[in-house]
């Protein structure tokens, strides 16, 4: 039997073995967060521009706004872990030059990836990007990004109605 009681104390057995846990503890990752695009979302060439993830898949604490900044602004201070996968498209085969996914905090990129791909072009790459980053509870924030870079024709961030294949996520993980 296992349950966790409000004073930080898990009882292991019936005997009633217990395991205290430091302040601040509470065995659950809120606030968190996934959301993911709906849509297609054409995007400028070769731009950085925030991904309009849109629809809350779950939402614990309300911090993540899927219709006006896209961003997650957590009430609780910690370490979170970030992440997100961005589905990047160009419209015909061998015209995507190039990618890159980031995390933005507080409007400037923490993380990033870039994939140029030269002379081997691609249609579709959906890389995926995770960092641990401590957002204060109040004002921190943090968006998502991407970079379409097409030789000729118009860049999109793929969005999908009923699949998930853009992204984004955050969960505290501890203080």
């Amino acid at each position: 039997i296992q349950t966790i009681t409000g004073s930080g104390t898990l009882t292991l057995g019936t005997s009633g073995e217990t395991v205290s846990f430091a302040s601040g503890v509470t065995g659950l990752n809120y606030p968190a967060f996934e959301a993911f695009l709906t849509s297609d979302q054409t995007v400028s060439d070769a731009t950085l521009t925030k991904c309009q993830v849109n629809s809350e898949i779950f939402d614990t604490d309300n911090c993540y706004d899927n219709s006006t900044n896209y961003r997650f602004t957590p009430n609780v201070a910690g370490r979170y872990n970030v992440y997100g996968a961005l589905h990047f498209e160009a419209d015909a085969d061998n015209r995507l030059a190039g990618v890159e996914i980031a995390i933005y905090k507080n409007g400037s990129v923490y993380s990033d990836l870039p994939i140029q791909f030269y002379t081997n072009y691609e249609k579709k790459m959906t890389p995926f990007i995770s960092s641990v980053i401590y957002l204060n509870g109040s004002s921190d924030y943090v968006e998502l990004y991407g970079w379409n870079n097409v030789t000729t024709g118009t860049p999109t961030f793929g969005g999908n109605a009923s699949v998930a294949i853009t992204y984004f996520g955050a969960y505290r993980i501890g203080d």
